[in-house]
């Protein structure tokens, strides 16, 4: 699934989630991003559709990007289950007391996160984590 090739890394969302709907057995990040799927009825659509796989999704013309939002969903597991950058488990934790709806909380994060990468893109820089953790912070700030 590494890969930069962004055909490539969709048609292995799509065959992940093809394979979980037919029962056939999955690899360990086949699990993972089925299950990261089936909380997106929204998106199934998209993973269905074999033209998705080359279409582009403009955000300036409120299109969501399927396969962009399963991918921070993705990120944002690894970083909680690494606790990577360090302390992201306490503040998850912290919002999550505040409002116990995880899938939600994890929504307010990949905001803070896709905020993050695309502002180390555009700067051509490593994302910076103490930004991050900043934005997360904000979070709390906001009432959870």
């Amino acid at each position: 699934m590494f890969t930069t090739d962004r055909t490539r890394l969709r048609r292995y969302f799509r065959e992940a989630w093809r394979r979980h709907c037919a029962g056939e057995p999955l690899e360990p990040l086949q699990r993972q991003i089925a299950g990261v799927v089936a909380r997106h009825p929204e998106y199934h659509r998209w993973l269905e559709d074999e033209e998705a796989l080359a279409r582009d999704f403009h955000a300036e013309l409120g299109e969501a990007n399927p396969f962009l939002h399963l991918s921070l969903h993705l990120a944002l597991e690894e970083q909680l289950a690494t606790d990577r950058p360090r302390g992201i488990v306490a503040l998850y934790r912290r919002l999550l007391a505040r409002s116990p709806d995880a899938h939600a909380a994890e929504h307010r994060m990949m905001e803070c996160l896709a905020r993050t990468v695309w502002e180390a893109q555009q700067a051509g820089r490593e994302p910076d984590e103490a930004d991050y953790l900043a934005c997360l912070r904000g979070l709390l700030d906001e009432g959870g």
